[in-house]
């Protein structure tokens, strides 16, 4: 802080210039009074901090400071400051408002004449300060012993704020425990259906309530009696277990059972988990061509998580290539329905015209494909999905990564080169994949002739190709699954084979949509019947 320093003769001359031109001329440091009374700023002691030999316990001492300034306004007050860290003893003394606070703390004793050292404890222990109104009157330190601040009303505030969070969190804890009571009353109850009929080896009671209510099981917070009964499947992230739903009650009547899937993510894969449950929770996804979803439960106990639903004995599709031939009425029919439900996903309104949000499935192939009862395919496998948004930023859809399975992987996804700026590009990457799969069915119909063993795309590959196999045989050598001859004799699969081709086309603004694949696959259904079906369905034993 600046210090200005008058001399006497400066005094006395702005005497002499405010009796002559009147108190509208005056330097900012100086004010006239309600009585025309001409004030001048204090003379202070003024040296900051400094060391000192002063002692809380003496009566008096001296701050020993040895400069005196003039306060820079009428306001300021005299002030000192005594202070120990333990060992060293300072003295700071200074000009101050009043009306401002120092070290947090307001001064209320500034019209003494005297420097009356007070123990401030809200500073701590070792804190005194005193303020004055008189020349150089915080040069003498007087210590009165008893003397010290009263509380700061801030204390009070504290504790009573310390109290009102104590019953807040006592509160919450009552809440909670009634909270985790009714949740267990509700899970001794059945669970019921409110629509007839019933079978063990589906889930369609079950599945009329998904259809056909909001408030269906997806929105559950109950934990269902569930009884697992074996793993049928595992991936990267989960297992899939065939499971009894206990306890159940359809149209007033009490069932063993009905059978469910359900997909146990480990806690690790808590992200994957959220993912996919994030995507069923799309009231709009539901679609016959897309795998029915019950709820979602945190199995917390196991330090796990579950997805809930429908189950199809079938098993995926490439178990079942692998074990039957296909008949073209087959084919058509498994061919059809998965490109129904890609063009589902990918779609940004449902089949009744109301708008969804378009999602990139991102990880297509045979495995994440199952077969219902009736022949026909449903998607599943939700976790790499992503919701394109078109709010959705390219850094954004840049963080999503390369992800997939190599073998399945488009060109441009196995050479990090997708068109951010187009969220089409994802969709177009999912065509190509789609492609790969319906070749996988075309291969295994009897309308092709000789029908050779299944055989997944790029079969000379080994099991599990890596990203770089996959760049030399997609990119390199632009290798797609063989089409032979022969296949292209029978009309309905050349032009499927025309279809297929066009969708792994190495460009990708080149590849159809899938909905255009469902209009061609439409277009099929009108080719003659009897020159198309050669033989009832084969079936190759199991080993």
């Amino acid at each position: 802080m600046e210090r200005p320093v008058f001399s006497v003769l400066s005094w006395v001359v702005l005497v002499v210039l405010v009796e002559q031109l009147g108190a509208a001329w005056l330097p900012g440091t100086l004010r006239v009074n309600e009585k025309g009374v001409l004030l001048f700023p204090q003379l202070c002691k003024f040296c900051d901090v400094l060391p000192s030999d002063c002692n809380s316990s003496s009566t008096t001492c001296q701050a020993g400071c040895d400069i005196t300034s003039i306060c820079e306004s009428v306001e300021e007050v005299c002030v000192s400051v005594w202070h120990t860290d333990g060992g060293n003893v300072t003295v700071e003394t200074l000009c101050h408002n009043p009306a401002r606070p120092i070290y947090g703390v307001l001064l209320d004793d500034y019209n003494n004449t005297q420097c009356l050292m007070k123990q401030y404890k809200g500073l701590g222990p070792d804190y005194y300060m005193c303020s004055c109104n008189n020349e150089e009157c915080n040069e003498n330190l007087i210590f009165i012993p008893g003397l010290e601040t009263p509380k700061e009303p801030f204390d009070y505030f504290k504790k009573v704020l310390i109290s009102l969070v104590a019953v807040l969190v006592l509160a919450l804890v009552i809440i909670a425990l009634v909270y985790l009571l009714w949740i267990n009353s509700i899970r001794q109850r059945p669970l019921k259906s409110k629509h007839p009929g019933h079978g063990s080896g589906d889930t369609r009671a079950i599945l009329h309530d998904v259809d056909n209510s909001e408030n269906s099981l997806n929105h559950n917070t109950e934990l269902l009696p569930i009884q697992l009964d074996g793993v049928v499947g595992k991936g990267r992230f989960a297992e899939v277990h065939r499971a009894k739903l206990t306890n159940a009650s359809v149209g007033g009547t009490n069932v063993p059972f009905q059978m469910v899937a359900v997909k146990i993510f480990p806690g690790v894969e808590f992200a994957s988990w959220k993912t996919e449950h994030q995507i069923f929770l799309d009231a709009e996804l539901r679609h016959e061509n897309v795998l029915h979803f019950l709820t979602a439960e945190e199995r917390r106990t196991e330090n796990q998580y579950w997805l809930i639903t429908a189950y199809h004995p079938k098993g995926n599709l490439q178990d079942y290539l692998r074990n039957h031939l296909l008949t073209w009425e087959q084919m058509h029919r498994l061919g059809s329905s998965l490109t129904r439900g890609v063009a589902h996903l990918h779609s940004d309104q449902t089949p009744c015209g109301r708008p969804k949000v378009a999602i990139a499935h991102r990880d297509l192939k045979s495995t994440n494909v199952l077969v219902k009862d009736d022949l026909t395919c449903c998607l599943c496998d939700f976790g790499l999905s992503l919701r394109l948004d078109s709010t959705m930023s390219v850094d954004e859809l840049a963080n999503s990564g390369q992800v997939g399975t190599a073998r399945y992987m488009a060109p441009e996804v196995l050479e990090s080169r997708i068109n951010l700026e187009n969220i089409e590009s994802f969709k177009q990457m999912d065509v190509y994949a789609m492609a790969l799969v319906l070749w996988e069915i075309v291969s295994r119909c009897i309308a092709i002739g000789d029908v050779k063993e299944y055989e997944l795309p790029f079969g000379k590959l080994r099991d599990h190709p890596c990203v770089e196999s996959m760049k030399d045989s997609v990119i390199r050598d632009r290798e797609r699954p063989e089409i032979p001859s022969s296949w292209t004799n029978h009309p309905g699969i050349n032009t499927l084979c025309g279809t297929i081709v066009e969708c792994w086309d190495q460009d990708p603004e080149a590849r159809l949509t899938a909905h255009c694949v469902s209009e061609r696959f439409n277009d099929l259904q009108d080719l003659d019947q009897n020159s198309l079906n050669f033989s009832p369905e084969q079936k190759i034993q199991n080993d």
